[in-house]
Order: structure tokens, then sequence, then C-alpha cells
């Protein structure tokens, strides 16, 4: 094995979708009738997904979520799946500069059509098959849960204390920190505002990198450790 396991989430750390999902979603609540801007969307909702995010709407509409939502919620998803989305600066690198032997998984909240159809635009999915799991599909309890961090641990047969996991959301930095893995906190998407990397730190990440140059030390100074 070349180098302790690498666990990606998907989104806002490979592709820049948060960005994009959040403005769309800050712009569709304040239509609805809930003033919300950028920095409250990525507070809110950044990471959460299924049941949980549907909980957080409601919370913040005060009340249920109308039926205008899903449907222009649903035309900008088919919208993203059919244009594909930038990469991260620097993730496409990072990965293609992994070494075969390394393990590595992506590990997300988004579905498994979501992650095909980007792990596909960017021609970087075969470099994760067959690890590449969704909360949706592979667990009954996804991120802030640590389930699919533990089922990506298990699948990977590692230790997950062993495991260097990138995450860009509080959420999920606090899944993979209850699972016991080592977190490093990305400030690299443009949808990390002022304040993010305090958010993550307090969630349970062990190092912050404003961009892959500092994901890449923080991994080298790891394996470094894991090997004394």
């Amino acid at each position: 094995m070349s180098g302790a396991p690498v666990i990606f989430d998907f989104d806002g750390v490979i592709v820049e979708s948060e960005l994009a999902g959040n403005l769309h979603l800050a712009d569709l609540l304040t239509d609805l009738g809930r003033p919300t801007s950028l920095a409250d969307a990525v507070r809110e909702f950044t990471g959460l997904s299924g049941t949980n995010f549907f909980r957080a709407l409601e919370a913040w509409l005060g009340g249920p979520v109308p039926e205008a939502f899903h449907t222009r919620r649903g035309e900008e998803d088919r919208r993203i799946m059919r244009e594909g989305v930038e990469p991260v600066a620097g993730a496409l690198e990072f990965v293609a500069d992994l070494p075969p032997g390394r393990p590595v998984a992506i590990v997300s909240s988004s579905d498994m059509r979501w992650l095909d159809a980007h792990l596909g635009h960017h021609r970087i999915k075969s470099r994760f098959e067959p690890h590449i799991y969704s909360g949706k599909t592979h667990v009954e309890h996804s991120k802030p849960a640590p389930d699919i961090y533990l089922y990506a641990a298990e699948q990977l047969a590692a230790d997950p204390g062993s495991c260097f996991v990138i995450e860009d959301s509080p959420v999920g930095v606090t899944a993979a920190a209850k699972a016991g893995m080592q977190v490093c906190g990305l400030l690299a998407a443009g949808h990390v505002l002022d304040g993010h990397g305090d958010r993550l730190r307090e969630a349970g990440a062990r190092w912050l990198a404003k961009d892959y140059e500092q994901v890449a030390a923080h991994l080298a100074a790891f394996d470094a450790e894991e090997r004394a």
C-alpha cells in the first residue's frame, strides 16, 4: 500500500457544486418569501441531504417546504447534470498525483447518479472505482452520522484512524471525526466564507488547508507519522 487511505467528500471538495447550489438555494428561498443570503445558505444547509436537509429547510422556512421549491430545485439539478460543474481548484491535479497504489474513496451525501455524472465529466471515475459511496445508497443514516465513513473504511479494509479525510463542511467533518478519522478541512472552494475554517475546527478538523498544496503537505506529514 502506497500511503494512508485518502477519502474525499465530493461537493465542495472535488467539484464547485456547493457554490452553485447554495447561490441557487439562496435565490430560490428568497423568491419563496424567506430572505436568504449565500452566507445563510452555506451556514444552514451545506453538507446536508435527504431528511436532514428537508428538516433544516422546514426550520428555516418556519413551515412545510412548498411544491414550487421541489419543482425549481429539480430543474436546476437537471441543468447542472447536463452542463457539468467546474472542479475545485487543484482537485483534479491532486487526484492525478496520488500514486496508483494508494487507496482512495469518495464518501458523499449526494446520490450515485450525481456522483457518476460528475466523476464522468471530469474523467476520474475509474481512479475511485469501486470505492464510490453515497449516504443515500449505502447506509441508513447519512452525514453527520459517521455511518458512511465507517462503511467506506470497512470496504477499504482500513482502520478508521489511519484514514485521511478531505471535507469542506462542518456536517461532513463531524461525520468523519465521529468515525475516528483524521480530517483535513478544505477551504479552497468558492462557497467558503469568513469564519468557515473556525467552524471546521470546531467540528473536529485536525488540519485546515486553503488549497490542495496545503492538503498535500498535511497528507505527507500524516504519512510520515503513520510510518513512524
